[in-house]
């Protein structure tokens, strides 16, 4: 099976909060990713748009696949965790949106800092839109690597 087909297929399992909210993912590489999220009764807000919750899981999820493509080799072995988001809602939004991910450096160049440094920080940049292309959120988190503890 193909790495990302297997990040993939795990995540839903490692992160239960996002796959009950309805995130979808879609794609993933190296450093990069979308998912998905369609509206439904759960994820709605009191102006029956998309919930700012639900836009906020969204994008945490497709920037922790993102990060999870730049770690394929070695991601048994690592503990990344989102130590800091902040979201910019530029749009109401309704119906199903799309989130794509992509990680301020790329996977080589992390790797290296990674094994240079046992440890690495970056960003991930986040743009959700809606079925018609526009975004509706933008969306920065700041992801903290490091290996696992025994």
């Amino acid at each position: 099976m193909d790495p990302y087909e297997m990040i993939k297929a795990h995540l839903g399992k490692a992160v239960p909060y996002a796959t009950h909210t309805g995130v979808e993912l879609l794609e993933i590489g190296d450093g990069v990713a979308t998912a998905r999220l369609t509206q439904r009764p759960e994820t709605e807000n009191h102006i029956k748009g998309q919930h700012a919750g639900a836009m906020f899981t969204l994008g945490e999820a497709a920037s922790g696949a993102a990060v999870a493509g730049i770690l394929a080799p070695v991601i048994s072995q690592m503990r990344p965790v989102a130590a800091m988001a902040e979201i910019t809602y530029r749009k109401f939004a309704q119906g199903t949106l799309v989130a794509t991910a992509t990680t301020s450096r790329g996977g080589s160049e992390l790797l290296a800092a990674l094994k240079a440094d046992g440890k690495v920080s970056f960003e991930v940049m986040i743009d959700i839109r809606n079925a018609e292309g526009e975004t509706v959120v933008e969306m920065k988190v700041n992801w903290y690597v490091s290996p696992t503890r025994n």
